[in-house]
């Protein structure tokens, strides 16, 4: 197989995941590969606006036609994509091993001042099923590599970061994150196509495990401690303050907030 298989950037365009979706439809073969320079209309889970100036950030999205890899699985191929550009962004920002961590479901994020988070990047997965195997799926994502923090949108100023600002003001080469990025893909995508999955490095790159969470579910909210996450179903592990165990599955939360 060829990695990726089909690889189109564009100065501007709507969504990536828009322009991915159809050229799966339209029987590209994976991996499909769409990268923008600027969104107009990009989206992160639930329907959120993520948006960045031109060239700031590297926003991408990735089509996938994976072979017998069931439906209760799906979920890892956001996990690979959130890995491998975890480590990726690590190695081009210069930065010590375990600076960036995974805030379950779907972002990478770094640790803010007095022990606060603050996201560097944002991962959406869509999928396509048939009999209970995953038919289809695009994974998108958007990384803040090379912001300014005098740009930030003083909305968002305390709650996100950069790898410029991380590295200390370095630039941050988009060019030769993505293609750090694809050289940690593409083992672990084959691996997957095997069944495998690095549930470990999954798991301990988990910024939430034992810490305090506040997960809203519908109109429930319920705080407690994360214990973990189960490698099986992707799902958050929490000890309520009642004392039961709960097992939450992402697509069910509108928000898991670390207090």
């Amino acid at each position: 197989m060829t990695f990726p298989n089909r690889l189109e950037r564009f100065r501007t365009v709507d969504s990536t995941q828009r322009v991915v979706r159809e050229w799966l439809d339209a029987g590209t073969p994976e991996v499909a590969i769409a990268v923008a320079g600027y969104q107009t209309a990009g989206r992160g889970r639930l329907e959120r606006e993520w948006t960045a100036p031109e060239g700031a950030g590297l926003l991408m999205s990735i089509g996938f036609r994976p072979v017998e890899l069931p439906a209760r699985h799906g979920w890892r191929l956001a996990a690979i994509v959130t890995l491998a550009m975890r480590d990726a962004a690590e190695e081009i920002a210069g930065l010590k091993d375990g600076t960036l961590w995974l805030k379950w479901p779907n972002d990478i994020v770094a640790e803010g001042p007095h022990s606060s988070l603050v996201k560097v990047a944002g991962v959406l997965g869509e999928t396509v099923t048939i009999d209970d195997f995953v038919e289809s799926a695009v994974v998108g994502i958007g990384v803040n590599s090379d912001w300014n923090a005098a740009d930030f949108p003083w909305a968002l100023a305390g709650a996100m970061t950069s790898l410029r600002v991380l590295a200390g003001n370095r630039p941050i080469d988009n060019e030769r994150l993505l293609d750090a990025f694809l050289a940690r893909l593409e083992p672990r995508y084959e691996a997957l196509q095997t069944g495998l999955f690095d549930a470990a490095g999954w798991s301990t790159a988990q910024w939430t495990t034992g810490r305090r969470v506040v997960v809203q579910i519908g109109d429930e909210t319920f705080g407690g401690q994360a214990t973990g996450v189960d490698p099986e179903s992707g799902a958050l592990l929490v000890r309520t303050e009642s004392g039961a165990s709960r097992a939450i599955d992402s697509g069910e939360v509108i928000r898991c907030r670390v207090s």
